[in-house]
């Protein structure tokens, strides 16, 4: 092999690997021909960010030098430069097919794993430094572990460990099995009913490793079951999750697409409603008046209603759930948007093939949102969602440096998004073209 067919990413983990702190102790100044100040909502010409241990240390203006022999010059006066994108709905472990509702049943933790880990490469590559995972088996904990230590290359997670829902809810497995089989398996530890087993359901994703909780306040698309408009979670209980998973310092995102339990979620106290399809004017008066995060995943509801479009690849159950809610996602966004809801960047990548998770911003344009504010989502708007504007969101001193370029102006044209030329993941750099 010539040096030539090596990634850049596998270059990057191997001089992390073998230089260790030295490596992240170097000053790095990135000349950016163009740089996007999201806080401003500027593009600002002839910048240089100065990087030193894996963080910004300053934002210059003009193309300044190194000082000594020991730093190192990024040369990006060609492209536009942005903060490292953030993804607020991931699941990383899996990903859409026509085999997907029978591979849980002859998959192991060690299958997952090996598959999540090309995952989540993609999802750095494609320009998103940071996600929010908000369920899978469990294996998403140790996957951000072993991301964390340098092991793997992806982006920082986020992660809910797994979803939580009652009997019978969207996270609840063995709905659509036949009943000998639904015996066998029993209550998950995700499953949870009632305000004692919530709290405990909490603890026990709180002891597994999670960052954060989801939960499921209605049905979904891809479950056995059959209409997901419906509440499935009484305010009380609702109301035990929030308050247990604040204890313990976590927020708690929900899956919810019928009104009622969106709004019922919204008066508990949730962070963010994730998909909220079927948001009627007064679930976005609450979401407004609380503070609620909305995080849309247009280009999930357009994914299944695509799959659903072809013979065999959902269920009967699923299929016309699939034609019915997916495309309703992008009015939706376009509704909440213009009533003043907060918006948070999320695409439900798993539900469709990841990688592709920027299109979600030409979606996002489509149904009414200027790119600035489109762009801000995934950066100042995400990094408060994870409670992480310390750390993530903007290029400014202090932050992460997390870095991706494309080469023309995102906001004359948000699909340069899809094509990003370079990510630098805290002072490292994976992909330079």
């Amino acid at each position: 092999m010539t040096c030539k067919s090596i990634p850049t990413w596998a270059v990057a983990l191997v001089l992390l690997l073998l230089s260790g702190p030295a490596a992240l102790a170097q000053k790095t100044y990135v000349h950016c021909g163009r740089l996007l100040d999201v806080r401003a909502g500027r593009t600002l010409t002839e910048q240089t960010v100065v990087i030193e241990n894996g963080r910004v240390a300053a934002v210059q203006k003009g193309y300044t030098g190194a000082a000594g022999g020991a730093d190192k010059v990024i040369d990006l006066r060609n492209r536009t430069v942005l903060p490292g994108l953030i993804d607020g709905h991931v699941h990383i472990e899996s990903q859409s097919s026509k085999t997907a509702f029978i591979e849980q049943f002859i998959t192991n933790p060690a299958d997952i794993a090996y598959r999540a880990e090309g995952f989540a490469r993609t999802t750095l590559l494609a320009g998103f430094t940071t996600v929010r995972d908000v369920g899978g088996t469990g294996v998403n904990v140790a996957l951000r572990n072993a991301i964390g230590r340098g092991q793997v290359v992806g982006p920082r997670i986020f992660t809910a460990g797994e979803a939580i829902s009652g009997t019978g809810g969207h996270m609840d497995e063995s709905v659509g099995l036949s009943r000998d089989l639904m015996e066998r398996m029993g209550q998950a530890r995700n499953v949870a009913n009632g305000p004692d087993q919530c709290r405990q359901a909490v603890r026990e994703q709180f002891k597994r490793g999670a960052d954060l909780i989801k939960i499921a306040s209605t049905g979904g698309v891809l479950d056995q079951s059959n209409d997901p408009s419906g509440p499935q979670y009484s305010e009380e209980e609702i109301r035990a999750i929030v308050s247990t998973a604040r204890d313990l310092g976590m927020r708690v995102a929900c899956h919810a697409h019928g009104a009622e339990g969106i709004k019922r979620a919204i008066r508990a106290g949730v962070s963010s409603i994730d998909h909220g399809t079927l948001m009627d004017d007064e679930g976005r008066a609450l979401a407004k008046k609380n503070g609620t995060w909305y995080v849309p995943t247009i280009i999930a509801g357009k994914a299944v209603a695509d799959s659903a479009r072809i013979p065999g690849y959902f269920s009967a159950a699923v299929q016309p759930k699939a034609l019915a809610i997916g495309p309703q996602l992008q009015g939706s966004l376009g509704r909440a948007y213009k009533a003043g809801v907060k918006i948070a960047f999320g695409t439900d990548a798993g539900v469709y093939r990841h990688g592709l998770n920027a299109k979600e911003f030409q979606y996002m344009t489509e149904a009414g949102m200027p790119p600035l504010e489109a762009i801000r989502a995934a950066t100042l708007n995400a990094a408060e969602l994870l409670g992480q504007t310390a750390n993530l969101g903007a290029l400014e001193a202090g932050k992460f440096a997390d870095l991706v370029a494309v080469e023309g102006d995102p906001l004359q044209d948000i699909t340069q998004l899809q094509r990003v030329r370079f990510v630098m993941k805290q002072g490292v750099v994976y992909k330079q073209e």
